[in-house]
């Protein structure tokens, strides 16, 4: 049993078409299990105002999470200081990730933190396999792996 397991769940916007990104995606999914519960929703794209009603909806199921929405804006963090902080979470953590065109207003005002991958853009199905990637490594690192070198 891993040393510190987390309720994850991820929800992003669109199927992610590559099948590359997919596989990855799916890969670090699956290895994100050894570390707890990880479930993900995919919403439907559509435009921001119509992704965001949708992502508080699922915000408003998971309300006693610790909710981090990715976007631009946010602080970003080295791997270390990301692991350390998922450490520190003693509550379920759901990561909101935007579409292409980011994360409607409102659902920023209903995070607990914003959190930036990066000050360089990248496609979303790109960025959502880097984040579960990231992820992964940071409870990795958490419970001693030698994943992160």
């Amino acid at each position: 049993m891993a040393k510190y397991e987390k309720m994850i769940k991820l929800v992003a916007v669109g199927k992610v078409r590559d099948r590359f990104f997919d596989s990855r995606c799916q890969e670090f999914l699956t290895r994100l299990s050894a570390y707890g519960k990880c479930e993900t929703v995919i919403l439907p794209d559509s435009n921001v105002g119509s992704e965001g009603k949708a992502m508080l909806k699922e915000i408003d199921k998971e309300r006693n999470s610790f909710v981090i929405a990715l976007t631009e804006e946010g602080q970003e963090f080295s791997t270390a200081e990301f692991s350390a902080m998922i450490g520190r979470i003693d509550r379920k953590i759901l990561f909101i990730i935007g579409g292409p065109f980011g994360i409607a207003p409102e659902v920023k005002s209903h995070a607990d933190m914003m959190m930036a991958l990066s000050k360089m853009t990248f496609t979303h199905e790109m960025a959502r396999m880097i984040f579960l990637e990231q992820i992964y490594r940071a409870l990795n690192l958490l419970n001693g792996g030698s994943y992160h070198h």
